[in-house]
């Protein structure tokens, strides 16, 4: 054969790292050698694979992400031989997980532990976004799974539910709506209202008020999760939010009043979403279930009605 899976490897690592000098590093080994086997492989295969940008390393052209998705599997199976007989415990492998940017220090950190406790051979390599790039990386073949809200994934994703959060409001511990067990929409959009910028974040908070008829005049927008506490915390606004920390008070130490909404209002899913042809690799399997596992033992991770 004229590929070799040396060829493979390669390609399948600057694919991952999106950057031919982070590959060979990740690979061990020279920066040309890495360049000279994809020069390789595009010459077998008679197409281009990669795009090279300069000062912004390589984004996969369509016919690389075929490629890709076909190298991925062919790795796959050779690593399912390789294991074939062995026990669970020693298999082995390379991973790349994303994680939405605001979830990822609440929920990856444990999810890696586990891996490495059950699955020491498997090298996993994280990727914080926002759901805007979860959505293009996935698109794009990059990731091997993203842990996210089940919001903007794309098409070609198996999702599994990893558990389900309730929307609550985010107040000022001294704000007047703070001495109410239970707040409605109507009350929240009487104050000063603080989104979240990330892509469909913003839009999904609206949403909620415009479908029991409301229409928030005064918001204000902060790019994290953390930053819009803060400024809640900080007597700026009230908010809607998903997720719950584990201790309520803002980085800058003050405290924040959770409270439950009155209205009706959908659930939020964490998901951990796969592409459908990777999804039912040694790999992928052993990442869904560690994943249910970790979400069993740690429902809600932090949030408390």
């Amino acid at each position: 054969m004229k590929t070799s899976l040396r060829h493979i490897r390669c390609a399948l690592a600057v694919a991952r790292q999106g950057n031919i000098t982070q590959a060979a590093e990740r690979l061990n080994v020279s920066q040309p050698a890495v360049s000279a086997a994809l020069k390789e492989l595009e010459e077998h295969l008679g197409q281009v694979l990669f795009v090279r940008q300069r000062g912004q390393g390589v984004t996969l052209t369509p016919f690389g992400r075929l490629a890709m998705e076909k190298a991925q599997q062919i790795v796959a199976s050779v690593l399912e031989l390789e294991n074939l007989g062995s026990d669970e415990d020693t298999l082995s492998g390379e991973l790349t997980l994303a994680c939405f940017e605001d979830l990822a220090p609440y929920c990856l950190p444990k999810l890696l532990r586990g891996l490495k406790e059950h699955y020491p051979g498997v090298e996993v390599t994280i990727r914080e976004y926002g759901f805007d790039q979860i959505s293009k990386q996935l698109s794009n073949g990059n990731l091997d799974a993203a842990l996210s809200y089940d919001l903007g994934l794309p098409d070609g994703v198996q999702s599994t539910a990893l558990c389900e959060l309730p929307a609550h409001a985010l107040l000022p511990a001294g704000h007047p709506l703070a001495g109410q067990t239970e707040v409605s929409l109507k009350d929240l959009c009487e104050h000063p209202l603080v989104l979240t910028e990330q892509a469909y974040s913003s839009q999904h908070f609206l949403d909620l008020f415009r479908f029991h008829g409301m229409q928030p005049q005064n918001f204000s927008r902060a790019y994290s999760f953390e930053l819009q506490r803060a400024l809640v915390a900080n007597g700026f606004g009230v908010a809607v939010a998903y997720s719950r920390p584990f201790g309520d008070h803002s980085y800058d130490g003050q405290p924040l009043a959770i409270r439950p909404i009155a209205d009706p209002l959908p659930l939020q899913h964490i998901v951990l979403a796969q592409p459908r042809a990777r999804c039912n690799s040694p790999l992928a399997n052993a990442l869904r279930e560690q994943a249910l596992e970790l979400f069993a033992e740690n429902p809600g991770f932090g949030w408390r009605p």
